[in-house]
């Protein structure tokens, strides 16, 4: 059974991303939205879709908004697309992996620059001393 859940949520994730890509021309949502993950219910009746949106705090806001009034217009074409029985009830939510992601190579650039940096220091005081 957890197979069967990997593959419908692997396929709605395809699928959605293809209408981002295609059908959908909401100017809130902008173009660099990806759809990072989506996790389905045991019971198939509910889906979690998250969505990575670069953009500022407002925008992701608005993208998770549009998206939430498209939700019927997404499950309309999952059901055209897919054959499921009952298409799940999508709801849209935010992942921030990529941002945090991001964050923590730019801190581990840092260290390592740092790091860099003494070591240098550490070897010319000893060549002099």
């Amino acid at each position: 059974m957890a197979h069967r859940i990997e593959r419908v949520n692997s396929l709605i994730r395809q699928e959605i991303c293809q209408l981002l890509q295609r059908q959908v021309k909401d100017p809130r949502l902008g173009n660099f939205i990806t759809v990072t993950e989506v996790v389905t219910s045991p019971d198939l009746k509910y889906a979690r879709v998250f969505i990575s949106r670069i953009g500022s705090e407002e925008e992701k806001q608005e993208t998770l908004s549009a998206l939430d009034s498209a939700s019927g217009f997404f499950r309309r074409e999952l059901a055209k697309h897919l054959k499921l029985r009952n298409v799940p009830l999508l709801s849209f939510q935010r992942d921030d992996s990529i941002e945090r992601g991001d964050h923590l190579l730019k801190l581990i650039d840092e260290i390592g620059s740092e790091k860099d940096h003494l070591e240098t220091t550490f070897s010319k005081e000893n060549e002099g001393g």
